[in-house]
């Protein structure tokens, strides 16, 4: 079977040409182990570009190394209309850019416009922030996570809760580089106040227009970049007062431009999406 590996800001997936049927090609354990850095491919995780519903242009699926189906990716959605511009460019249908793609997700319609520069401005929608959104138990159905105190290995953390149509738990730490992440972002991913499960942020305000941040995502564990996780924290920031409605996010990986527009309260999220190889597993 062909494949491309991608990556955005270093957050890798694979790639697979899904457009001839509407169901995933592999399952989710195949997922598994084309993911395994050593036994396979390696990546955070496998993207089927599908036929597109309702609609759309095409469908995006994706499965983490875990197995496990998020609802979206915001680094991933990025390299899924990187793929589809190859594609069509095979088929003799080279997209002129700007050219934007309407892609059904789990989140709904995400829309990723490709750039003159090479870079991908992806149209999120707007957050959502009601604790029944999330979700999350940590306040009432109908009311906003903001600053709310929670207790994880030992040690109490103010969270803001913010979903991109996955759920985010963000706090804001003094130095992001002395988080011990590996041991805290599974306590955080599956404490019992997030019925789904949780990526989290640890943010550092370098400056209101600058945010540095760390991620341990729902079902692939320390990554150098999460796209949504970017948004989400920006969103987060803005609701506590620490940083304006437009950034740049610095992730390990490197920077994303994000943006929560305060005309029509949507969030924008510009970043590269580069091919690292093609290849063919049996």
């Amino acid at each position: 079977m062909e494949f491309s590996k991608y990556h955005g800001l270093g957050n890798d997936f694979i790639l697979v040409d899904n457009r001839h049927q509407p169901e995933p090609v592999l399952s989710a354990e195949d997922a598994v182990r084309w993911c395994d850095r050593h036994f396979g491919i390696g990546a955070d995780g496998v993207i089927f570009a599908l036929p597109g519903q309702a609609g759309t242009d095409y469908t995006m699926r994706i499965y983490n190394s875990d197995g496990s189906e998020p609802e979206m990716c915001g680094n991933g959605i990025r390299c899924l209309a990187k793929f589809l511009e190859t594609l069509e460019t095979a088929d003799s249908q080279a997209p002129q850019a700007p050219h934007t793609y309407r892609i059904h997700t789990l989140a709904g319609l995400i829309s990723p416009t490709l750039q003159p520069d090479g870079q991908v401005t992806v149209d999120m929608g707007p957050p959502y922030l009601l604790a029944q959104e999330i979700p999350t138990t940590l306040a009432a159905a109908n009311d906003k996570v903001v600053a709310v105190p929670l207790t994880v290995a030992e040690q109490t953390w103010a969270v803001t809760c913010v979903s991109m149509g996955n759920p985010h738990c963000i706090t804001f730490v003094e130095d992001v580089d002395t988080v011990a992440l590996e041991a805290i972002g599974p306590q955080f991913e599956h404490h019992e106040v997030f019925p789904q499960r949780i990526n989290t942020e640890f943010i550092q305000v370098v400056r209101p227009d600058h945010l540095k941040m760390r991620v341990w995502e729902r079902g692939a564990g320390i990554t150098l970049a999460c796209g949504t996780g970017a948004c989400a924290s920006l969103v987060a920031g803005v609701l506590s007062g620490v940083c304006d409605r437009a950034a740049t996010v610095e992730l390990p990986g490197g920077p994303l431009q994000i943006e929560w527009s305060a005309t029509d309260n949507r969030v924008y999220m510009t970043g590269p999406a580069e091919l690292a190889f093609r290849g063919d597993r049996g």
